[in-house]
């Protein structure tokens, strides 16, 4: 059962839906949450990720948190079902429901979970990633998984943002070399900081995304103390790839899909090989606003 409650250690004025202290991720289980601002290639990120962990050989299980459940279609190559409308069907008996009614298979064996989410301005999302979690559990399902990876909704700050948090070791930052998505990770790095005083969860890194050059990138994450783990250029390709509803894994391979996947397996590795949590200290609006840009 999850109960909301105030939680002063989580950020000054927090109100958050709780972790149930007895739906916890199995031990030895890597637990990635991926965040950023909102378009800015997160579900992309988390898929390509997901099939490159698979493609070393790991048991995985993305879980897609957002309410438009379009998380894993790149892996399933559809839109499946989300846990919120599979209860809504059995009036919300979890009892009565199969793992096949929720969880789908994907590209080389990928599963995939859409938590989806109640209709907009009418409940939180938070407590739908904690009920499909504690679904999962029921259900024995991470007991044989090596990677889960959540892919979060875009850069608010509810319960559904922060739940992740509360399960995840690490989380990843995509973002843009441009001043609206660093603006976004500098508050997104901040919610990470307040969480990781109650959770075991760390900042892992940045992943440069859709970027040329990672001029403004370096230039936060030198005053911040963050560092990026990947970078992926603005590659036709990729952008193909949802188009075709497939992962970059699964595109014809040119030179510029076999430098992303590559980047991608290394990235994979990275993270299998434990990466050292980071100790980030966001900046104020205005110190971002006189960081960024050109003298």
């Amino acid at each position: 059962m999850t109960t909301t409650l105030t939680h002063p250690a989580d950020g000054e004025g927090s109100v958050q839906v709780q972790q149930d202290a007895a739906v916890r991720m199995e031990e030895g289980t890597l637990v990635i949450a991926v965040y950023g601002k909102g378009g800015i290639g997160k579900s992309t990120t988390s898929s390509n990720l997901s099939a490159a962990f698979s493609k070393l050989g790991k048991r995985v299980l993305q879980i897609g948190c957002d309410p438009k459940h379009d998380s894993t279609f790149t892996l399933t190559h559809r839109m499946v079902p989300t846990v919120i409308d599979i209860l809504e069907e059995v009036d919300f008996h979890s009892e009565e429901l199969r793992p096949e009614d929720f969880m789908f298979e994907g590209f080389n064996g990928v599963k995939c979970v859409e938590s989806g989410g109640p209709p907009a301005g009418t409940g939180c999302g938070g407590y739908v990633t904690g009920q499909t979690v504690k679904l999962l559990k029921e259900h024995h399902l991470l007991e044989d998984t090596d990677v889960v990876i959540f892919d979060v909704l875009g850069d608010v700050v509810c319960g559904g943002f922060a739940a992740p948090l509360q399960h995840a070791d690490y989380c990843l930052i995509v973002t843009a070399n441009d001043f609206d998505s660093i603006f976004a990770m500098n508050r997104i790095v901040a919610a990470i900081q307040a969480k990781a005083k109650n959770y075991k969860v760390r900042l892992g890194g940045v992943v440069a995304n859709r970027s040329a050059e990672t001029d403004q990138i370096d230039k936060f994450n030198q005053r911040t103390g963050l560092r990026t783990m990947a970078h992926f250029r603005n590659v036709d390709a990729i952008r193909r790839s949802r188009l075709k509803k497939c992962t970059i894994f699964e595109m014809d391979p040119s030179e510029d899909v076999l430098a992303v996947q590559n980047e991608y397996l290394a990235l994979a590795g990275r993270l299998i090989d434990s990466v050292e949590p980071l100790e980030a200290e966001p900046l104020k609006d205005r110190e971002i606003f006189d960081l960024l840009g050109f003298d």
